[in-house]
């Protein structure tokens, strides 16, 4: 033990390093129910309370954006097949099942050994967003291949109908699965966005589909891109900003850090890209091209935007300790103010 006097200036003969610091100020002043400043937070030893993700943002993010754009091609393939836009499908065909093969890879990779995704599919279990996600990725693979094999080939049209609608059918669980996923972390800028995210990622998931028909498809097939991306842009800017304002103190890192820079940059791109597509795809091979181009990036930067304030909302841990605070007193409003950790 430390033999130390209390002496008025202090603790006399105490042994430096002995003593373990009670915490760190976080960057941080919360604010009381009624303005009022509040507690400054702390933290034990500063460290987090949560243990942030360990997965790689090249695997994981990579996989998100990927995942996106193949189940929205394939809806946008089997528009193209109906309304006779047989390039802009061919090209949402060939766009999802390259998107999700690369997407499968880079989860098999971020999960080290390809054994460990098919063993999630010996069993189902609905209250687990990783089981239901990897079997809708076994039932939507098979049918993504066949539509763009069997259109490019040019055989068995009946069955390669079949595939493309089958694909279109479970293109938006696609998309959506992994905001659900996400969002079943501990993760608070995940966890909390649980309302928004499945719409952000759905609008993105349509601009970046978009994006890659007006890139490759003829100018003159392209209406149908031009249409998902206006929409796809608005469902995006609108569930983000949602987000940001429900969300409070727990939106920073959306809007501060490499998050913020990443969710910026894919805000910008997604308005000029939709824009310009809208206005002048329809009639410049030019425009079509770039507008396709700052669609596909400014879906991508959303969804690293998104993965890196995830990782920041972890390391931090005032993000997981004072919206549970906020709770209690919502519950509780007699409790006040809550005192220092």
């Amino acid at each position: 033990m430390s033999e130390a006097e209390v002496t008025r200036d202090g603790l006399r003969g105490q042994r430096p390093g002995r003593e373990a610091p009670v915490g760190v100020q976080g960057p941080s002043r919360p604010r009381g129910r009624r303005g009022e400043p509040g507690a400054e937070f702390t933290s034990y030893y500063g460290r987090p309370i949560i243990k942030k993700p360990t997965w790689s943002a090249r695997d994981i993010a990579g996989y998100l954006f990927l995942g996106g754009l193949a189940g929205a091609s394939s809806v946008l393939a089997a528009g193209a097949d109906l309304t006779g836009r047989p390039r802009l499908a061919r090209t949402g065909k060939i766009g999802a099942l390259g998107a999700i093969s690369l997407s499968a890879a880079a989860l098999v990779h971020d999960l080290g050994k390809p054994e460990r995704f098919t063993n999630m599919l010996r069993v189902i279990k609905p209250t687990s967003p990783m089981s239901v996600g990897s079997w809708i990725l076994a039932v939507y693979g098979p049918a993504a291949g066949s539509a763009a094999i069997l259109d490019v080939t040019g055989r068995l049209p009946r069955i390669g109908r079949a595939a493309t609608c089958w694909a279109a059918l479970a293109g938006p669980a696609v998309a959506s699965y992994t905001a659900v996923l996400v969002a079943d972390t501990a993760v608070p800028a995940w966890h909390e966005a649980y309302r928004e995210l499945p719409f952000l990622f759905v609008g993105s998931a349509a601009t970046a589909a978009a994006g890659l028909g007006m890139l490759a498809a003829p100018r003159e097939e392209t209406g149908p891109a031009r249409m998902a991306a206006a929409y796809g842009a608005v469902v995006e800017l609108a569930a983000a900003e949602r987000m940001e304002r429900r969300l409070g103190m727990i939106s920073e890192p959306y809007t501060t850090g490499r998050g913020g820079r990443l969710m910026r940059a894919g805000k910008a791109l997604t308005i000029a890209g939709a824009v310009t597509g809208v206005a002048l795809g329809g009639r410049c091979r030019a425009a079509a091209v770039l507008s396709g181009a700052a669609l596909l990036a400014g879906s991508a930067c959303t969804r690293f935007g998104v993965f890196e304030a995830g990782i920041a909302s972890a390391r931090d841990p005032k993000y997981t300790v004072l919206p549970q605070r906020q709770r209690l007193r919502d519950q509780n409003p007699e409790m006040g103010t809550a005192p220092p950790v």
